[in-house]
């Protein structure tokens, strides 16, 4: 057991958190769970984390001192909030531990102390750590150069009415390689949340609408619309198994990297 990675997940008690805690434990050959961190003052801190999940014991308790587990581990994954993710980038880079992190939401002061903390330890982060998404985020881009500005390009998310953040993480990711594919910055040309008499739509913009509603788990369209004809590609998640595989997958693969920022496409090998 000790020749496998020991892995730390944090924000246990959400649902992605227990999602990765089950497909930890359930792959003992892969990586074994060495902590488990929640929330200062939320009712498991002290138990056992399978039990407090409605399992059987697994021999890991969850805490709300990260430092602690961070220590013993080889990696951490994180699904949590933007405050809590770049604290927890600077404990896993002094841990040396590589850190994935499928958290949203990330505002540019967030991004700017993960890759300081990127100079002393892996970090991998994804605005979704599905395969299928990051396939359809490359071709995106591919599409994006091959149609140019001349089709207009609109991104339509759904997630489940508990989202805090629009767009999402992955509707920004596929933003990002639609504007690569034309070589241009998102921020140049991002246009969201049209209401009222907007006028016409600016040649080489690339739209984001946002739903909300019941349990969807996730849903992203690209649309690329010219004269005459529309192409549109999607990733539909029905599971969201598929973004903890996503993350161990990473958290693996990490493990002999140098220190230094990598997204989903390195892990991938696009």
């Amino acid at each position: 057991m000790q020749d496998v990675p020991g892995l730390v997940v944090t924000g246990v008690s959400g649902r992605m958190g227990q999602t990765l805690v089950r497909l930890i434990a359930g792959a003992p050959d892969r990586a074994r769970l060495v902590g488990a961190v929640g929330r200062a003052g939320h009712s498991w801190i002290g138990q056992d984390v399978g039990e407090a999940m409605g399992g059987p014991a697994l021999g890991v308790v969850v805490t709300d001192d990260p430092l602690e587990v961070f220590a013993q581990a080889q990696g951490v994954i994180d699904f949590t909030t933007p405050a809590a993710t770049v604290e927890f980038a600077g404990l896993a880079a002094q841990a040396r531990a590589v850190h994935v992190i499928g958290t949203t939401g990330l505002e540019p002061e967030h991004l700017a102390r993960i890759a300081a903390a990127a100079r002393h330890a892996p970090i991998i982060r994804a605005g979704n750590m599905s395969l299928g998404l990051n396939l359809l985020t490359a071709l995106t881009r591919k599409v994006a150069e091959a149609l140019g500005d001349d089709w207009d390009v609109e991104i339509v998310e759904s997630h489940h009415r508990m989202k805090v953040d629009a767009p999402s993480g992955t509707a920004l990711m596929l933003g990002e390689a639609a504007a690569a594919g034309r070589g241009v910055s998102l921020d140049a040309v991002s246009d969201r949340g049209r209401d009222g008499i907007t006028g016409a739509r600016t040649k080489g913009h690339i739209g984001f609408a946002s739903l909300r509603g019941g349990d969807i788990v996730g849903e992203h369209d690209v649309l690329f619309a010219g004269e005459g004809e529309r192409v549109v590609l999607r990733h539909v998640a029905t599971d969201r198994a598929i973004f903890a595989r996503g993350a161990l997958r990473a958290a693996l693969w990490g493990q002999d990297k140098a220190p230094g920022e990598y997204t989903m496409m390195d892990v991938l090998g696009l």
